[in-house]
Formats: structure tokens, sequence, C-alpha cells
């Protein structure tokens, strides 16, 4: 999407959600979490709805902040503090998921967490880029 603005200037650019890399990166997180719920839950399970919409609130919120930027910073600020909010929820959701079945949290001293962070400096990346998911 191109960034949206009134040709005589009143309403300052706006949008260009598409690249930015917190975009990018939340929509990363709703394919996997809805994949990762498909994977891990029974069919009916509460988790899944919980979830899932923790991610998608997460990705909507900045959407809906990069398009009220041009109008409201207060507003833009408000949406953005409701997608982090949203995100630290699913993050709490994934720890317990971990804790309640007795799994390893890769916290910073982890192997694997180097090499997963530098992952998420692609730019660009998407879903499928992520290694082969079992």
């Amino acid at each position: 999407m191109e960034k949206q603005y009134n040709a005589d200037g009143f309403i300052p650019k706006h949008g260009g959600y598409e690249r930015l890399i917190t975009s990018q990166k939340s929509e990363i997180i709703y394919d996997g979490t809805q994949y990762f719920c498909k994977k891990y839950f029974p069919r009916y399970d509460r988790t899944i709805d919980q979830m899932v919409q923790a991610a998608r609130s997460g990705k909507q919120n900045i959407v809906a902040a990069s398009m009220a930027s041009g109008t409201s910073k207060e507003t833009e600020i408000k949406l953005t503090n409701v997608a982090r909010a949203s995100l630290e929820e699913l993050l709490i959701d994934y720890k317990d998921f971990l804790r309640t079945n007795k799994l390893l949290y890769w916290d910073k001293d982890h192997p694997y967490y180097a090499q997963l962070t530098q992952k998420h400096k692609i730019p660009n990346a998407s879903y499928e880029y992520l290694p082969e998911r079992n």
C-alpha cells in the first residue's frame, strides 16, 4: 500500500505499515500462532481462541496505529500500546505452554538464541522463510 495523504497537505502522510518491521514480524507471529495452535492443542481448546486473538490483535493494532498516525499521534501511541500488550499476553501463553509441558524456554544463554535472533534481522522475511516446521 502506498502512503496515504490528502493532496492539499491537510492530513500528513501516514500508512505504509507493510514496510514496518513490526508489521512484518507481527504477521509472522500471527501465522506461526495459527500453525502452533492447530498442531499442539485439541480442536476445541479455548486456548486456541485466546492465543490467535492475541496474535491478531497485535498485528491489526499495528496496522491501525500506522493508519491513524496522520491524524492523531495520541491514537497512534494508544494503538501501538494495545498491540504491545496483546503480544505480551501471547508471549505469556507460550511460556505457560512450555512450563506446563515441562519444555525448555530458550533464554539469552541458550545456544539457539543467538541464531534465532539473527533470523529476526532479515528484512521482508515471511513465515515461509523460517526453517522447516515438523
